[in-house]
């Protein structure tokens, strides 16, 4: 509980612990596709997508040479920096992509407002929280893509990618109670599930009708 806290401290919610008598899985996370060379360029081009377009939103300017910049930038962290292959196995879905996009600047909005209204209230000292969030598709790609939209939300922070278990360690901001974990757990996994109808393959869009299970207590 948050209220055994001293004010300004954070605390640390693990959520819920699984159910007990669900089904033990191996591990959970598909094994990895053998990508060939076309993949594995397709594969680094939809990387470097993605690094341009953080890097226009940390510029917070939409022009021609901040999507130069960010296409010199990602290229050379992509040529200097080689991470493992992520592989992308779904399938991109205009209406989804859509309502991801829509839904991420509403929030965004509305996050910065209520981050503002907390920086300005006189006298007023929010309180934090550390919260556990399960995922229930477990991929790299869906991992990366979550924490990125989580992370770019004004309140909310990933601290830790706990890549073995599919957990994201997120600090929230201005944590009153127990329902704002609960709220706070549930906006993460909606983002969750925006991004997986959005770029997913339809066994990961069929997951995520099954609840998120813990696995740092059942492998």
């Amino acid at each position: 509980m948050t209220d055994d806290l001293p004010a300004g401290r954070p605390a640390r919610d693990d959520g819920p612990p699984a159910s007990a008598g669900r089904p033990a899985v191996a591990d959970g996370r598909p094994p990895p596709p053998t990508v060939g060379r076309g993949g594995r360029r397709r594969d680094q081009a939809v990387a470097l997508a993605w690094l341009v377009a953080v890097w226009m939103l940390l510029w917070g300017d939409l022009s021609w040479g901040n999507l130069l910049g960010g296409l010199v930038v990602g290229a050379a962290v992509l040529l200097f920096f080689p991470l493992p292959p992520v592989t992308f196995g779904g399938r991109l879905r205009p209406g989804a992509l859509l309502l991801l996009a829509v839904t991420f600047v509403g929030e965004l909005v509305s996050a910065s407002v209520h981050v503002a209204a907390v920086a300005i209230r006189p006298g007023y000292r929010p309180r934090g929280a550390i919260i556990a969030v399960p995922l229930r598709v477990r991929t790299d790609l869906n991992l990366a893509l979550t924490a990125e939209v989580i992370s770019l939300v004004p309140g909310t922070l990933i601290l830790e990618v706990d890549r073995d278990h599919g957990v994201l360690y997120v600090h929230v901001l201005d944590v009153r109670g127990p329902g704002d974990l609960t709220a706070g757990r549930d906006r993460v996994r909606a983002v969750e599930r925006r991004i997986v109808r959005a770029v997913g393959s339809a066994a990961e869009v069929r997951r995520l009708r099954t609840e998120p299970v813990d696995r740092r207590t059942h492998p």
